[in-house]
This record gives C-alpha cells, sequence and structure tokens, in this order.
C-alpha cells in the first residue's frame, strides 16, 4: 500500500499527516489544518482572542463556553480525575512563573536575544496548583465556573485531542487510513499500511526518523504519546527549566525520566498516561504496569525500561 505524508509547523510543534491514498494527501492536510487552527483559537493560552484567554477574563461568573473548549476541558478534567492531579490543567499559572509565558519559539527567540519574559516574576519557591477540583464544569449544559486566581493551561491534553479529532474527521470525510502526528501524539484510523503504521521513537521527535532509538508498529485505530524534558527547555532564575510541571509542587518534574512512551486507545489517554509518568519519576513503571499500559520509558541516563505488552525492541542499524 503506497503512503504520501506532509508535515508543517503548528501549535508550537510539527504536524504530520500520512495517508494511504496518495491522490488525497492535499485534502487530508486541509482537514488537519483546519482542525488545529480551531483547537488553537479555542484553547490557547498564548492568543488574547482565544476563547480560554476570555474565559479567563471571566473568572468567578458562570460562563457557556464552545463546544471544542468543552470537549477540551472535560478531556482536561478527566486526565486530572483520573491520575489524581498528576496531569492538572490548573498550572497555568505556574508554568509562567517558570517563564513559559508565550509560544515556544518565540520563547526561545527572546531568550536568544537576552530578553526577559513579558511578565517576570520574583524567583520564590514555585506554589503548587490550585487543584482542578476548583474548576466548576457542567459539561452537558457547557457551563463553567473558573475561580479567580486560577489559570488554566490545558497544553499536552488539548494536543492530544486535536490528533484523536483529527484523525477520525480525515478518516470520515476521505475513507482511506491515516495516521496524524502531533509533536509526537500519534492517532491512527482506517486501513493501515503492510505490516502496520512504522513509528520511529526518541528523545526528539524531529530528528527520530533520522536518528531513531527505536521503532514500534502502530495498528488501525492506535494511539501512541511520547511525553519528554530533553525539547522543550530553557533557562529561568539561573537554572534549566522544562515544560512539565509538577502540579504538586508547581516546579518542573524532577529529572528521572527524560521521555516516555505511552500506548493507549485514544492520544488523549496516552498523553494523559506519559505526562504523568515523567511527573511520578521512578514509581512511574509500576504506575503503568497497574493500568496495563504499554509504556517505554527512557531515563536521563539512557536507562531503558518497558512495562508488559511494550513490542520488543527494534534497534536502529
Amino acid at each position: 500500500m503506497t503512503t504520501a505524508a506532509r508535515a508543517f509547523p503548528a501549535l508550537s510543534t510539527t504536524a504530520e499527516v500520512v495517508v494511504t491514498d496518495p491522490g488525497r494527501l492535499g485534502t487530508a492536510v486541509d482537514l488537519l489544518e483546519a482542525e488545529l487552527a480551531a483547537i488553537d483559537l479555542a484553547c490557547s493560552r498564548f492568543r488574547a482572542d482565544s476563547e480560554i484567554s476570555r474565559l479567563h477574563e471571566t473568572a468567578g461568573r458562570q460562563v457557556r463556553v464552545g463546544a471544542l473548549l468543552a470537549e477540551a476541558l472535560a478531556a482536561a478534567l478527566r486526565a486530572a480525575r483520573l491520575t489524581d492531579g498528576l496531569v492538572d490543567p490548573t498550572v497555568g499559572a505556574a508554568v509562567r512563573a517558570l517563564g513559559y509565558d508565550r509560544d515556544f519559539a518565540l520563547l526561545t527567540d527572546a531568550l536568544v536575544s537576552g530578553k526577559q519574559p513579558s511578565n517576570p516574576v520574583s524567583h520564590s519557591r514555585p506554589v503548587p496548583a490550585p487543584g482542578w477540583h476548583r474548576v466548576l464544569f457542567d459539561p452537558a449544559q457547557r457551563l463553567v465556573v473558573l475561580p479567580r486566581g486560577v489559570h488554566l493551561d490545558l497544553g499536552a491534553t488539548a494536543k492530544a485531542l486535536a490528533a484523536d479529532r483529527a484523525a477520525r474527521r480525515i478518516h470520515a470525510s476521505l475513507g482511506c487510513g491515516v495516521l496524524v502526528n502531533l509533536g509526537g501524539d500519534l492517532r491512527t484510523a482506517g486501513p493501515e499500511p503492510a505490516g502496520g503504521w512504522q513509528i520511529a521513537l526518541g528523545d526528539d521527535h524531529a530528528e527520530a526518523v533520522v536518528r531513531p532509538d527505536t521503532t514500534v508498529a502502530l495498528h488501525r485505530d492506535g494511539a501512541l504519546a511520547s511525553s519528554g524534558t530533553t525539547r522543550r527547555r530553557w533557562r529561568h532564575g539561573g537554572r534549566t527549566v522544562h515544560h512539565i510541571v509538577d502540579p504538586r509542587t508547581g516546579d518542573a518534574a524532577e529529572p528521572r525520566w527524560r521521555t516516555v512512551s505511552v500506548a493507549a486507545k485514544s492520544t488523549v489517554d496516552a498523553n494523559t498516561a506519559s505526562t504523568a509518568a515523567v511527573v511520578l519519576g521512578e514509581d512511574a513503571p509500576g504506575w503503568l504496569a497497574r493500568r496495563r499500559l504499554p509504556a517505554r520509558l527512557v531515563g536521563v541516563g539512557g536507562d531503558v525500561v518497558t512495562t508488559p505488552g511494550w513490542p520488543c525492541e527494534r534497534k536502529a542499524a
């Protein structure tokens, strides 16, 4: 089965779509771009015109949100509930306090040029997240009350949700097999190539295809997500920090794992688990195994731990 692919920058990462019918690639790209534009307009904390920014402006009052933001918020709160708060959307203020106050590409440019964040903060001890349970949400009516002082960062779950939605939409519209990859958050739908979708894994998703640590096969309606601490890093307050925040402390998660990849039934579930694993640290393999989630964890020193169900390693030559 012949496949065709196209990649482009989006959501501060690289978006890629692969289809089993090359003649439908252009339409698949259009559908993916539309999905990403919608999720960005609904959920980006970096855009003053996004719906989530308007939600912050109305903190303390009950408001009805759009269907897509409601879906993204439901996914984020479910992730928090399933992980007992290891993944928590109320880390927005903590992430900003670490200096991540703008699109990552702009943050990197600012740091290279020696500029400080637009909202500099004192280098006091990080403050834990207020807690997801403080957000009042009625998903049926799409009604939200966001307490004053609580700032949301839907971050990874929104990107993973976009991968799930886009893969389903492209397959439903075009009928061919499709793989959507959003910076390591992958989802497939429809017919697969012979042997499945071959996925290259590495610490940096942008370089994994050229220099993979290992490859795995992802099959029809499969999902896989990787979370790591090696790519989105910056200097702040005299130290190096990364984008995965431990909600319990409000600080960057302790460095036990540099990359965690998890397979699950949806990209949202896979990303939830991989992020929680980075936060958990040493206890992550047992936590994943108890939930019967196949995973591959790479330590900061290069050690590799896998959980039951993860396929045998296929090392690159």
